[in-house]
């Protein structure tokens, strides 16, 4: 468990005591994505101290948040049971974290797995249910994503492939995401770049992956 401890006794304290203390739970929404090595999670987490994330994965292993698991020479961590039970948590804090969002700041940076949870977090599944099968290739600053969306079913892997739409996007995708910007008007201003596809499909995209600012 945590050092914190608020000596109270109620359910969100005791989940304060245990993903509370910083780092605990972006460290969560990264093995949300898939099990991770250690250097994996420093590379994901650039500005954590390599004391507070040995801290933090003790911390949670400790809380039986996460494990470590052999994986043939090498150990990965990955989430228990009980760990991803805070999946909806971790989605729902995303989209209420959407709504303050602004223009990044100089300094902060962009990874493949905190945009992946981003799209999980916008993805509209009922939506997604009555569209065609659709693949997009979607650079996002640094990330390289393939997104692939069959029905309700969503699937981001990293990396590039076969795609019914290529896009390459900033910061500014976050205005079509939330419906502040149109796909037109994105890619007619530059926000998005269209590298491969019908530009009618970023309509599709839009339509999918939705959060209200």
């Amino acid at each position: 468990m945590a050092a914190r401890d608020y000596g109270q006794y109620c359910g969100v304290t005791q989940a304060l005591e245990l993903i509370g203390e910083r780092w605990a739970l972006l460290i969560v929404r990264d093995l949300l994505v898939g099990p991770r090595r250690y250097g994996e999670l420093a590379a994901g987490l650039p500005r954590i101290p390599s004391n507070i994330l040995a801290a933090r994965l003790k911390e949670l292993q400790a809380a039986g948040v996460i494990r470590r698991a052999p994986r043939s020479r090498i150990v990965v961590y990955e989430l228990t049971p009980y760990g991803r039970e805070l999946e909806p948590v971790v989605l729902a804090l995303g989209a209420w974290g959407f709504k303050a969002m602004g223009d990044p700041r100089e300094e902060q940076v962009v990874t493949p797995d905190s945009m992946t949870m981003a799209l999980r977090t916008a993805f509209r599944p009922q939506v997604a249910a009555g569209l065609p099968v659709t693949a997009y290739a979607a650079r996002l600053g640094p990330a390289e994503l393939l997104v692939r969306v069959d029905g309700a079913t969503l699937d981001v892997a990293r990396g590039d492939g076969p795609a019914d739409l290529a896009f390459a996007a900033g910061p500014g995708i976050r205005r079509v995401i939330s419906g502040e910007l149109a796909p037109e008007q994105a890619i007619a201003t530059g926000v998005v770049e269209l590298l491969h596809g019908r530009g009618e499909l970023l309509d599709r995209f839009a339509s999918t992956f939705h959060l209200a600012a």
